[in-house]
């Protein structure tokens, strides 16, 4: 293998993939068009900074955001140290999951209705590649081997995807519209929330099979684990809560009561402790969860319709750097 797809492969094994435990956590307001920042030590909010209408998701690579507007067809690019906008990708299909490249030069996208996920050149937009998923893909991760897992929500299958050649190269079998993702620290564990069958498949990423499917609550929307990898956090729309899983056992150590239609969740170290962030999308607001006392302990007022979130590492006076949801 030469070429661009050898030079892809290199930089993703620098880096990135998994979760990054950093200082700042950036919130993307769908309804009210708005990217808000968290100082996650301090829990105060700052901006909000305005972008394109009805943004849906976001995600962090080489101190760069990017942003998926599905109804516009386009995908915003902003500065993570400052969240400034610098450009706007037209997209020509329904853009929806986004995963970064470490170093920020590639983003890779989930077409809702085209059924695909493609490679995309951050500067100009360009689809440099593309593969096929199955129905509806949703969200999706890119781990550091260089492999994209896609959450296949009507076809109840996560797609894996070889991201140098652009190929899938296996199809694993899930629960009931799989929605969203999480790594484990390792990499070795793969968490996938099935929202209309109220649970959680486990994904041995090694074997690229399911060895475990455990319930997670009603509508589970948002995954994410916790920095040290014992505990899995499932957002459980249908309930208003945050289901808290051992990840040895995979039992249920406890459920922490959220906002209204809570979906996207990440989780950091920064601060005064490990901690967790909710956004909850009928609530306008973020719940910090304390992950050592497993309670919330924050409710942040946030621009209206609260969707996804990212984490940020911090460098010297500025945060810059990857994350993940």
């Amino acid at each position: 293998m030469t070429g661009p797809a050898q030079l892809l492969v290199a930089l993703l094994l620098l880096g990135g993939g998994g979760p990054a435990w950093a200082g700042t956590v950036w919130v993307v307001s769908q309804q009210g068009a708005r990217l808000s920042r968290i100082e996650a030590g301090a829990g105060t909010v700052a901006g909000p900074t305005a972008v394109s209408a009805a943004p849906a998701t976001v995600a962090a690579g080489g101190g760069l955001l990017f942003l998926s507007h599905p109804d516009g067809h386009a995908i915003t690019v902003a500065e993570a140290a400052s969240g400034r906008v610098l450009r706007r990708l037209p997209y020509a299909g329904q853009v929806f999951g986004l995963a970064a490249a470490p170093d920020g030069r590639t983003v890779f996208a989930t077409d809702w209705s085209g059924h695909r996920v493609d490679r995309i050149a951050a500067a100009d937009g360009r689809v440099e590649a593309s593969a096929p998923t199955g129905r509806d893909p949703a969200h999706l991760v890119l781990d550091r081997a260089g492999r994209l897992f896609v959450a296949d929500r009507e076809s109840r299958q996560v797609s894996v995807i070889d991201a140098a050649r652009m190929e899938r190269v296996a199809t694993i079998p899930v629960g009931e519209a799989p929605f969203a993702l999480a790594l484990d620290p390792a990499e070795s564990r793969l968490y996938v929330g099935n929202v209309r069958s109220n649970d959680l498949t486990v994904i041995d990423t090694a074997g690229l099979k399911s060895i475990a499917t455990v319930p997670a609550g009603a509508m589970p929307y948002g995954v994410a684990v916790s920095p040290d990898g014992a505990r899995v956090l499932v957002t459980n729309q249908g309930a208003g809560t945050v289901t808290v899983l051992d990840a040895s056992s995979l039992t249920i150590a406890a459920t922490v009561g959220v906002g209204r239609y809570p979906e996207g969740i990440v989780a950091t170290e920064t601060g005064p402790g490990p901690r967790a962030y909710v956004a909850n999308w009928f609530s306008d607001d973020v719940t910090v969860i304390d992950l050592a006392t497993l309670q919330a302990v924050a409710r942040l007022p946030v621009a209206e319709g609260p969707r996804s979130l990212v984490t940020v590492k911090d460098a010297p006076g500025h945060p810059s750097g990857e994350g993940g949801q």
